[in-house]
């Protein structure tokens, strides 16, 4: 459950309240579950069963919740249960206290206070998102493991390279740096955590080495050594060296470059020190993989550092939903519970593209606390008989290892950094564990952590990193690379071609698609199913029509799907894109589900576009597939800048031969037309080039458009024998269509243009010729932007609108005479509504905050006419209007191709 859901949720509980819809004995309940407490263990918190209150009307939830209804004195009641020995002996996160017209809390780990009236709730509700695993949506900077820890480290990082390495240091040069401050990380966060002895690491760091650093290398050296040899088998080293444990597992087995300090540098080792790493999150790890990682590097790769919350988008519809729901359906049966908790030691979880693990990271958290969840309720059981003697507990350590977690990453920093960032959270959950139970498998020797190999996944066999076979549950997930095809370098060109070996058309695939591609041929064989987080692009425009055929052709199918959302995360620079989140599998008859915003909606299926609705493909086309007159780019001048006239050189051109006029015409390319702006070019036929030649500013320009022609490329070069002209010289006989080829997601239709045949449209923008008035109204409807948003590419979240597949491909059906006088009267209602307001760019007249009454009015009569003519009647849901446009593509298709 994220965070927007949770706000609904107290707004809607809020209200219930003051309605008196939910009573004041319910409230307590209606709060758990509002912030995503499941519902089994909310019912047998109000039956009594897991509520350890003894009182009416209290509830005390351990480690959540010591909740109070009261009429006298709040403040001195809150004073009085903050530290109570029932509050520590619980480990009571949050108290809370309320007469239902006031409310004050207390975060006991933060020692934040809440006192608000009751209905001021939905504004401060994320004073209980840790209830919800959102810690730093609670205490965003006071918590010292957050970013701000990372880019501490991180510029402890720069500076020790800095000081190091060269400039030019490569990959290999720095891996022992990289290891380095693993290793570092690894001390600070175990001597907060009772793998060392309290502030053992910092203190060592203090009182043994010298102020200047100096001998800091030397230290190191020996303190690595130590924690990779048993105790028996360590030299002569003196005390606080050889007080600390063995740590073994890999981590400290290399000998690597141990580098020098100075003065500055240890200062920040002991900085970081004084932090308490105890309350690390997971995912402070991506932040770090962005805050050290070169950040030329980072972009050529394509990582972007995933949230925890975008992270739980991922998983809890690919796994954790279906888990946690036989949970609850097996919650009163022993022998039930112990089989799921077998079943979770055997699943697989494989993140090929694992960056520094934080998939894998959050996900081991997540099944490790349902597990303790399970065991908890099996003790529940066992301590329950009819003749009252308390059973025993027999269940002894989690069942849930790290060699079930698999990952594929080629960074060496983020592979290093995944393994070290399993090894944390295997001990963060075996404290909790132990805090439940009173005991836990030892941390020390450090074990094996996951199976994380090296290696360009798009290149590996995944078979032979995590083998799967059809009796095995397999779940992939993760969030590859994206990297469209002018970001791709050469060697990922030539991964996309190994990866679609085989295959015709793959080009204008993003990076991305090689993950899917694999992942599909993967779960095709095995019972494994996936989910990625991805752009938004593979599911728009021609990428549609290259990729999903391959994945639907091998029986799959989309499970689930979050419609396009903005990206976000804690790190350093955030990456700007918009994303959506796919889950495959095998065709089933199990639900599909569409995410978007806060709500969910169960469908029939999920479409490539990400709509409910069948699995049509549009393809692209070469020409129109319906009676729509054709499309064609504008023209192209291949001249250097030099047949093109600001209204400056325009008018002093003209000024002084003013016979040059019939050789200049006005220039419109996609922003000149949005925004109002004023070009020229120099348009000289065939026939007037003597003429044109003779005008020595025309005569100079022309012979600069060949000397550019000549030393350009092979188009240009081929141009050099007519540099008076364009490449092309389209040019209307009464009038043309101008389009946009991208225009801003905001607005609610796309501003073409209805323009004289004085004009030369550039190729910065698209043309129509001549055609009827109709065709504009048409394009101009909501019902072609219905199709825009489905078929059209995207240049970040604005319509890239190609004639290939937003306006060849879209189905117009046969229009009678009487059918184009219709559009054409409701066409020119527009056109005469724009003209009302002349003075305003088209930019600003289709801002939809700016956005004229007359125009919008006008715009409504023109939709309501086209679909009327197209449908017979109007139809306000886009998802129907689509739905009947694929219908009909299909038809015109049938007919195509017949």
């Amino acid at each position: 459950m994220n965070s927007v859901q949770i706000e609904e949720n107290v707004k809607s509980l809020v209200k219930q309240v003051s309605s008196q819809k939910i009573s004041k004995d319910d409230f307590v309940y209606e709060l758990l579950l509002a912030y995503g407490h499941r519902k089994s263990v909310v019912n047998r918190v109000k039956s009594g069963e897991r509520n350890l209150a003894k009182d009416a009307g209290e509830v005390i939830l351990k480690r959540h919740l010591y909740f109070k209804p009261c009429t006298s004195n709040l403040f001195a009641e809150i004073d009085a249960l903050k530290n109570s020995k029932t509050v520590a002996t619980n480990k009571i996160r949050f108290v809370v206290i309320t007469d239902f017209s006031q409310l004050i809390a207390i975060d006991t780990k933060t020692q934040d206070t809440l006192d608000i009236e009751l209905g001021q709730l939905p504004k401060h509700f994320d004073f209980f998102l840790p209830w919800a695993g959102m810690e730093k949506m609670v205490y965003r900077g006071e918590n010292p493991a957050d970013v701000k820890a990372a880019e501490k480290m991180a510029d402890f990082f720069d500076h020790i390279k800095a000081t190091n390495y060269p400039a030019n240091a490569t990959k290999e040069q720095l891996h022992d740096l990289v290891v380095f401050l693993n290793r570092l990380l690894f001390c600070f966060f175990a001597e907060d955590t009772k793998i060392f002895s309290e502030n053992q690491f910092t203190n060592l760091l203090n009182q043994h080495t010298q102020e200047d650093g100096i001998d800091l290398q030397g230290v190191f050296e020996r303190l690595f050594y130590v924690l990779d040899t048993p105790a028996h088998q360590r030299n002569d080293f003196p005390r606080y060296l050889n007080d600390f444990p063995y740590v073994n597992g890999g981590l400290f087995k290399r000998q690597i470059r141990v580098p020098t300090f100075d003065a500055k540098a240890r200062r920040m080792l002991l900085d970081s020190g004084q932090l308490d790493w105890a309350d690390i999150n997971p995912d402070i790890f991506g932040s770090m993989i962005q805050g050290v990682a070169d950040p030329e590097t980072r972009s050529k790769m394509g990582m972007h550092y995933t949230s925890v919350s975008n992270i739980m988008k991922v998983i809890e519809p690919l796994f954790l939903d279906d888990l946690y729901e036989e949970f609850d359906k097996c919650n009163d049966n022993i022998n039930k519970l112990k089989k799921l908790q077998v079943r979770l030691s055997r699943i697989k979880f494989f993140d090929p593209a694992c960056g520094s693990g934080n998939f894998l990271i959050i996900t081991y958290k997540e099944i490790r606390e349902l597990e303790i969840e399970i065991l908890k309720r099996i003790r529940e059981l066992e301590s329950e008989s009819e003749s009252g003697i308390i059973g025993l507990f027999d269940e002894s350590h989690s069942a849930i290892h790290l060699d079930q977690f698999y990952g594929i990453e080629l960074d060496d920093f983020a592979h290093e950094m995944a393994i070290l960032s399993l090894w944390l959270v295997d001990h963060q959950m075996n404290m909790v564990f132990e805090t439940e139970f009173g005991y836990t498998a030892p941390t020390l020797p450090l074990k094996q952590s996951g199976r994380i190999v090296a290696g360009n996944a798009v290149l590996m066999d995944w078979e032979l990193v995590c083998p799967c076979t059809d009796s095995e549950e397999v779940y992939i997930l993760g969030n590859p690379p994206y990297l469209g095809g002018k970001y791709q370098s050469p060697n990922q060109k030539a991964d996309m071609k190994k990866a679609f070996s085989g295959i015709n058309k793959f080009g204008e695939l993003d990076y991305i698609a090689c993950w899917f591609f694999k992942a599909s041929k993967y779960i095709a064989e095995s019972s494994g199913v996936f989910a990625f987080v991805s752009t938004n692009s593979i599911n728009q425009g021609a990428q549609v029509h290259q990729l999903w055929p391959l994945i639907f052709d091998m029986g799959l199918e989309i499970g689930f799907a979050y419609k396009p959302f903005v990206w976000s995360n804690n790190a350093r620079d955030k990456a700007a894109v918009i994303c959506t989140i796919l889950g495959i599998r095998k065709i089933s008859g199990s639900p599909k589900s569409i995410y978007e915003s806060t709500s969910k909606k169960n469908v029939k299926n999920i479409s490539a576009y990400l709509n409910e609705g069948d699995n049509t493909i549009v393809n692209q086309s070469l020409k129109p597939i319906s009676l729509l007159p054709k499309l064609i780019t504008g023209n192209s001048p291949y001249d250097g800048g030099n047949l093109i006239l600001s209204i400056d050189e325009k008018n002093s051109l003209l000024d002084a031969y003013p016979e040059a006029g019939k050789f200049i015409k006005r220039l419109c390319g996609s922003q000149d037309f949005l925004n109002g702006q004023e070009r020229w070019c120099i348009w000289i036929s065939e026939e007037e080039y003597e003429e044109a030649y003779s005008i020595p500013p025309l005569k100079e320009r022309v012979e600069l458009v060949r000397e550019f022609r000549i030393n350009g490329g092979d188009v240009a070069r081929g141009l050099a024998d007519k540099p008076y002209r364009f490449r092309y010289t389209h040019q209307a006989k009464e009038h043309l269509i101008i389009i946009p080829r991208v225009s801003s997601e905001r607005r609610k239709y796309i501003p073409f243009g209805f323009l004289g045949a004085e004009i030369i449209v550039s190729d910065s923008a698209q043309a129509i010729y001549d055609p009827e008035v109709w065709v504009f109204g048409i394009l101009s409807s909501r019902l072609h932007m219905s199709w825009v948003r489905l078929t059209a590419g995207r240049l970040k979240s604005d319509y890239r609108y190609s004639s290939a597949m937003c306006y060849n491909t879209f189905p117009v059906p046969e229009l009678t005479l009487a059918d184009k006088e219709d559009i054409m009267e409701a066409t020119i209602g527009v056109i005469s509504a724009r003209e009302m307001h002349a003075e305003f760019s088209l930019a600003k007249l289709y801002d939809p905050e700016r956005m004229p009454a007359n125009l919008k009015e006008a715009h409504v009569l023109l939709d309501e006419c086209i679909e009327r003519i197209f449908f017979g009647k109007t139809i306000p849901e886009e998802e129907e209007r689509l739905e009947i446009l694929l219908r009909m593509y299909e038809k015109v298709m049938g007919k195509v191709n017949a």
